[in-house]
């Protein structure tokens, strides 16, 4: 099986591994995102959905870092499904300094006159029973990121020509959409993949506040849960990353006041400080050696400057014993995280020991003949029987290396 990588090289699947190999750019920040669509085979024709921007976002101050409309991708939905949506917030990693979001700005993070005007949906976005079994025909949007702070940053840089409206943005778009008949909705499910499923977290109760309650309102966060964790050089790489978007948007004034009447604003936008306190039922999926925080946030190149880990964060069969112990230390931090959130019943979790990033938009890791299984269930099964309510799912993978399904991504640069 080939997976097709947008801008990238062709990864090979040998078993059940998955290999993407691809270019990264660590200033950009979301380089693991940039694969963007795995496409299995020759035969796989995945429907392609155009962009919509969002004409009224303007009047608003709804905009992209650059100043253009935001937008998103719409593929309505019928039968059963007429009255369903599923939004999926699209990640891609953030900007924290005026440098990083200068630059961002001339790329499809930051700029709608850089996206592409129509993209496949795979995953929990396809519109096939067989690839998708629970939201094929429901009415599913992505929504296309271009803020640099997930969706949360409502702050201006005159000097650099920057706008950081991801806030507005949100709000213009779920304007939008109930306007095109999400209003309605009887079933709504707020989804988002890495960034995106940050902002799905962030944004989870002010989603269910827009509808009745009388409609099924659950979210999901793909890849969301980073940690405010040690990197390998004893620093805190995601905590300085992270100080620097949330001061440099003005993102505290769209943080929960419950975390941040007693945690700095920063703290505020580490997911684990948010769980907690989310009403709304909320699955978690996540890998427990997540690619993009081992490269990003656990041993990023500025933090080990002689490469000892250099081999390892890019190929995880390449790392020392030593290294892996400190690896299941990140597990175990990850799963001390999600103690009190697992206790609710109303919540789901999917914590499976790959090395991966992402595994809701991609064919082969949503659900697929060799997808990813914990408990004998692939994740569109497991998110679909916590969803409809046919099965509490509290799923969590034993220790690396005991899970032989898992597709891990190895990295060449």
């Amino acid at each position: 099986m080939k997976l097709l990588w947008v801008g990238v090289v062709l990864g090979l699947v040998f078993g059940k591994l998955v290999n993407g190999f691809l270019d990264f750019n660590e200033t950009e920040l979301s380089f693991i995102e940039s694969y963007e669509y795995g496409i299995s085979n020759a035969n796989y024709n995945p429907v392609m959905v155009g962009l919509t921007l969002i004409q009224s976002a303007g009047a608003k101050g709804a905009v992209c870092l650059d100043g253009t409309l935001p937008g998103y991708h719409l593929h309505r939905g019928y039968g059963s499904g007429a009255n369903s949506w599923l939004i999926q917030l699209e990640g891609g990693g953030w900007c924290n300094n005026i440098k990083t979001c200068v630059y961002r700005k001339k790329t499809r993070r930051g700029s709608s006159t850089y996206m592409e005007k129509k993209i496949p949906f795979t995953g929990i976005l396809s519109d096939k029973a067989e690839e998708n079994p629970d939201f094929f025909n429901w009415n599913r949007v992505k929504l296309r990121y271009c803020d640099g702070a997930s969706f949360s940053g409502d702050g201006e840089d005159k000097a650099a020509e920057l706008q950081f409206r991801g806030q507005r943005i949100w709000l213009a778009a779920m304007e939008d959409l109930m306007s095109k008949g999400m209003h309605k909705a009887n079933q709504a499910l707020l989804s988002g993949c890495s960034a995106g499923g940050l902002a799905s977290i962030l944004h989870c109760d002010e989603f269910r506040n827009l509808f009745p309650g009388t409609t099924k309102v659950k979210c999901l966060s793909d890849a969301g849960l980073f940690l405010d964790a040690v990197d390998v050089s004893g620093s805190h790489t995601l905590r300085n990353i992270y100080g620097g978007v949330v001061g440099l948007q003005a993102v505290q004034n769209s943080l929960p006041r419950i975390c941040t009447d007693h945690l700095d604003p920063t703290s505020c936008f580490f997911p684990q400080n948010l769980i907690g306190n989310i009403k709304t039922p909320l699955f978690i999926l996540n890998a427990a050696y997540d690619s993009w925080q081992i490269q990003s946030s656990i041993a990023p190149s500025s933090a080990d400057p002689h490469g000892f880990w250099h081999d390892c964060r890019l190929n995880h069969a390449k790392c020392s014993p030593v290294q892996i112990r400190f690896l299941q230390g990140f597990r175990s931090q990850m799963l001390h995280a999600i103690t009190g959130f697992a206790m609710s019943k109303q919540n789901g979790l999917f914590i499976n020991s790959c090395f991966a990033h992402c595994q809701t938009e991609r064919q082969d890791t949503w659900f697929a003949d060799d997808s990813p299984v914990l408990r004998k269930k692939p994740i569109a099964i497991a998110v679909g029987d916590w969803y409809f309510d046919r099965a509490e799912v509290k799923a969590i993978d034993c220790p690396y290396p005991c899970d032989n399904t898992c597709h891990n991504l190895v990295f060449k640069l």
